[in-house]
């Protein structure tokens, strides 16, 4: 499943340069200073793995308290039937549909980073991150179900955090190098992100049907066995 986190990052990271390209382009880098700058963008995705790390935490101990109570694999399979269906029918997971309540908060957020760009301290492109992975993003939105399926705490931040490692590359390519992708590759690239979304979400409805498949989709008894054995030790 990390693998799988990974590569969404990676394959979603041509979404986030749409998303989150702008913030990454103004950037106050020390572009004198090749280590400094080398130094100010590990700051800056730190910032952001962190923000993915704390809400996969989040997310990760909803979906512990759900497995202890013996739902866990019933969560996975709502979790790919999730992911699925927002690929298939995506105007009704739209994010100005369903977070709409939210955008004060956002407009807060993106106040916040406007205020750090203006800086040129070491603290302000952590800070940066931190408030940039709190942004709306219909791709983050996948990985913390992600998490939640996880049933685990610590499983679901470093699901998370695989997740915003997977974006760090062509993240950091398009503010080094400039956005030099062909339309045709772009084009290629966005077509792959909903196809691995629902592979993703079918790993999930298999590991929630307890088939018995190694990994993939371990018995339902063996999770049940887990789930009483956890809560006896409490």
């Amino acid at each position: 499943m990390l693998l799988s986190a990974l590569i969404l990052g990676l394959l979603g990271s041509l979404h986030c340069i749409g998303m989150c390209g702008p913030i990454a382009f103004l950037l106050p880098l020390d572009r004198s200073n090749k280590l400094k700058k080398v130094f100010q963008l590990f700051s800056y995705h730190f910032g952001r793995l962190t923000t993915y790390a704390f809400l996969g935490l989040v997310f990760g101990l909803l979906g512990r308290s759900l497995y202890l109570f013996g739902l866990q694999q019933r969560v996975s399979i709502v979790v790919g039937v999730i992911m699925i269906v927002s690929v298939l029918l995506p105007k009704q997971f739209s994010t100005s549909k369903w977070f709409g309540p939210m955008y004060h908060v956002v407009a807060k957020v993106k106040s916040l980073i406007g205020f750090n760009l203006k800086n040129k301290t070491a603290g302000s492109f952590f800070i940066i991150g931190l408030l940039n992975g709190l942004l709306p993003c219909g791709l983050v939105y996948m990985a913390v179900f992600g998490a939640i399926g996880t049933g685990q705490i610590f499983q679901g931040s470093l699901y998370m955090f695989a997740f915003g490692l997977g974006t760090v590359p062509l993240m950091t390519s398009v503010i080094y190098l400039g956005n030099y992708l062909s339309q045709p590759i772009k084009q290629k690239i966005l077509k792959l992100i909903p196809v691995f979304v629902i592979i993703v979400g079918i790993l999930f409805i298999l590991r929630g049907l307890g088939l018995g498949i190694p990994y993939i989709s371990p018995s339902e008894n063996v999770t049940v066995k887990t789930a009483k054995a956890l809560q006896s030790c409490h």
